[in-house]
């Protein structure tokens, strides 16, 4: 088991483990985009008041279909439900964190922020098209580096994934032949390409696999410490994966407009914006089997709201907006309800 996959699934086990003694734990699965901030998030809840998070980080899909079968407390997703989605499964929907998504890769002696590609290379990398490294598409948008004839091996997701769902809406925005050959979904059939699962899974595929590039959420890159790409922005400028560049891309939302919070923040306006900026989503049911398990998972994202924005901040994580909260607390109320039809977390 690779040292991705066995921080993921050491996580969710330990906390399943201790499930049947504390009684407030809160049941989630879904996304590993937020997997990083999860975590963080949950080790200082458990500290400051004993309750405990378990999270099983099985990618968007997955969380998905756990909170409609009602078998977690909360799903976790990046790839946003529609309105008439959320209303057919009686479930409310709201952004908790926002981020980046980057290219990652495996290349001999170019480090982060060495390489940079625009839209259209990256999509014609991953349609197989462009085959090495010294590509002439490559090599025009890098003319200082030394670039091999290494083949280019491409790793994408295996599962269901909201994080595909972003990468993907951005080469169809990007690429016509992207969006007509295999378009944007949480999975798609990959015209090339090494399967992995999760962003643990993508990230120690491309971490032991020359000349290869995939795709992760930011955190996980900086984390472990692997290279990564510069992009070029909608506006045509090169720009690295920061905090400022995923608030400038960002801060075009709208959130008070989109029913269900839908928003997809890829290939953004702005000389600072980061091209593949995401949200990620969290799930419940308007009217709760156990309406006491949704009420302490909605006091614990409320306490993350609060409390957790500095943990979010160290992890290149983009806190909420505090008016986008104001309409989160006020959707709470209005729509999460006891089969009695009293809100199921007051938000005290």
């Amino acid at each position: 088991m690779t040292k991705f996959l066995m921080r993921s699934v050491f996580a969710a086990a330990v906390a399943t483990a201790a499930a049947p003694a504390l009684a407030a734990d809160i049941s989630g699965a879904g996304a590993t985009f937020p997997y990083p901030i999860y975590a963080k998030w949950a080790d200082a809840y458990k500290t400051q008041t004993g309750n405990g998070l378990n999270y099983q980080s099985i990618g968007s899909g997955g969380g998905i279909k756990q909170i409609i079968a009602n078998t977690v407390t909360f799903g976790a997703t990046d790839k946003p439900l529609k309105a008439e989605e959320l209303a057919k499964n009686g479930l409310v929907q709201w952004p908790q964190v926002m981020g980046g998504i980057v290219p990652i890769i495996n290349i001999e002696g170019v480090g982060s922020e060495q390489l940079v590609l625009d839209g259209p290379t990256l999509a014609k990398i991953f349609l197989g098209e462009i085959k090495a490294w010294n590509d002439p598409a490559i090599a025009k948008l890098n003319p200082k580096l030394k670039l091999s004839e290494t083949p280019i091996a491409v790793v994408h997701r295996s599962d269901g994934s909201g994080t595909t769902f972003n990468f993907t809406d951005y080469l169809a925005k990007v690429s016509a032949d992207w969006k007509s050959k295999v378009g944007s979904d949480a999975a798609v059939e990959w015209p090339v390409g090494l399967a992995a699962k999760g962003n643990e899974g993508v990230a120690n595929t491309v971490t032991n696999t020359k000349g290869s590039i995939g795709y992760v959420e930011y955190a996980y890159a900086k984390q472990n410490k692997i290279a990564f790409a510069d992009l070029v922005n909608k506006d045509g400028k090169r720009v690295g994966p920061t905090v400022e560049a995923f608030q400038a891309a960002a801060a075009n939302a709208d959130w008070a407009k989109n029913p269900g919070y839908y928003q997809i923040l890829t290939d953004q306006p702005g000389a600072k914006s980061w091209p593949i900026t995401a949200a990620t989503f969290i799930l419940v049911h308007k009217q709760p089997n156990d309406a006491a398990a949704v009420g302490e998972a909605l006091k614990f994202f409320d306490w993350a709201f609060k409390s957790g924005a500095k943990d979010a901040e160290a992890l290149d994580y983009i806190p909420m907006p505090d008016n986008v909260v104001g309409l989160i607390r006020k959707t709470w109320a209005a729509d999460i309800k006891t089969a009695e039809g009293k809100p199921v977390y007051e938000g005290k």
